[in-house]
């Protein structure tokens, strides 16, 4: 019987890439200790900034969420309705319910008051919906935070997301991904600083952690990740990790600390889109495009005069 490394009484956790085992008090305790470490490592925020963490209705956002709350940060949560359906719903109802408990602000932005729904949006759109998705969700999160004067943007990606993000990346020499993928994206001509306070964490972890703080969180799977190249990767590396524990974390933090500084940093000119006023790179940035096209398909179902 495994028995936790701080205080003797029965485990009911071991983490075999630390070689460590908790019981539930200081399971908490190691995971919000080290949340705190990677804060500061990597210099993301301070007591001073004002956070908004992005919020999905997860496992991973709620518990990063619930860890900045219990680490005594100013953190709101932002919800961007998807319009997916009972999906949708209930992740939403998981937000509320979370932020209720908690006596937390949550902030919903609903994407069809903005654009369309992703269901509908895909109708019209040739790209998976994975990558018009992430694209609006990081458009809307940026805006919002500007607008509301929140200085960071929180994510909940996890050390599963982030490796295999990582593998894609090299397996097709993405040079500008590459240099791009760090822990902290600073601020920059309109951009909000973004931060990933969990990269050091499995989703196992994460779960773990939500679980033992009573978190209450949906379980499925966005119905539109369903064959997904990340989810492939995914697997590759959770293999590698049944074999050998703590592939994942030495993969991803190899790279940061070995790796990263060498492919230096492009700076990216942006301007504002002539439409909306967001930063592009282009005179009409990708989300107006998207919304023009959408709007058209609207209009061409419309029954003639």
């Amino acid at each position: 019987m495994k028995r936790c490394y701080k205080c003797g009484q029965k485990a009911v956790v071991f983490l075999k890439h630390h070689r460590i085992a908790f019981c539930r008090e200081h399971y908490i305790e190691w995971y919000l200790r080290r949340v705190e470490q990677t804060i500061k490592e990597f210099r993301m925020f301070g007591k001073e900034d004002k956070l908004l963490v992005a919020i999905s209705g997860g496992k991973d956002s709620l518990s990063l969420w619930d860890a900045l709350y219990r680490l005594s940060y100013s953190a709101d949560g932002l919800y961007i309705n998807l319009g997916i359906g009972e999906y949708s719903q209930k992740s939403l109802q998981a937000c509320k319910n979370f932020a209720d408990k908690r006596g937390l602000k949550l902030h919903v932005l609903d994407l069809q008051k903005e654009i369309a729904t992703i269901p509908q949006i895909k109708e019209v759109e040739k790209r998976p919906a994975c990558s018009f998705c992430g694209q609006l969700k990081r458009y809307y999160m940026n805006r919002f935070a500007r607008m509301h004067g929140y200085t960071v943007i929180a994510t909940g990606h996890n050390l599963d997301d982030e490796s295999a993000t990582l593998f894609s990346n090299v397996l097709s020499w993405n040079i500008e991904y590459l240099a791009r993928q760090y822990p902290v994206l600073p601020e920059s001509d309109g951009l909000v600083r973004k931060v990933k306070p969990l990269v050091k964490f499995t989703e196992k972890e994460n779960a773990l952690y939500a679980f033992l703080s009573g978190i209450d969180y949906v379980e499925e799977e966005c119905p539109f990740a369903e064959g997904a190249s990340s989810i492939e990767h995914k697997k590759i590396l959770s293999q590698l990790e049944e074999k050998s524990p703590g592939t994942k974390l030495r993969f991803y933090m190899d790279f940061i600390r070995k790796f990263h500084a060498l492919l230096g940093h492009k700076e990216v000119r942006l301007r504002p889109c002539s439409l909306c006023g967001e930063p592009t790179v282009s005179e009409v940035c990708s989300v107006c495009k998207l919304k023009e096209k959408t709007n058209l398909k609207t209009l061409s179902s419309l029954p003639n005069s």
